[in-house]
């Protein structure tokens, strides 16, 4: 009991309690401040891979406009409602978004 009275007592021990202490809870960059910017570090880097991802798909979907044009007569009837001469073009509104979307 005396060594572990002894031990506890220590002048170093104390300080290096104090200061261990000191950085895990008390300091500007504590232990769980870290945790936490290490979680949103994670977050943005799915963001980033998410967002490169959607770039090249990007990418390759305006070299398929600019190269095909089966494929920009398509874009510009999907997206823009464009139409030939003669033709008549019915928009279909899908009733279950309407009722997700007012939800």
């Amino acid at each position: 009991m005396k060594k572990v009275l002894k031990v506890v007592t220590n002048k170093y021990f104390i300080a290096v309690v104090i200061f261990v202490s000191w950085t895990l809870f008390f300091d500007q960059n504590d232990w769980f401040s870290l945790q936490q910017r290490q979680k949103e570090l994670n977050g943005v880097k799915g963001n980033i891979r998410y967002l490169n991802t959607e770039i090249t798909r990007m990418n390759t979907e305006r070299n398929n406009l600019l190269t095909n044009p089966q494929k920009l007569e398509q874009y510009a009837r999907e997206n823009y409602r464009m139409k030939h001469d003669g033709e008549d073009v019915y928009v279909i509104d899908d009733v279950s978004e309407n009722n997700n979307a007012a939800k």
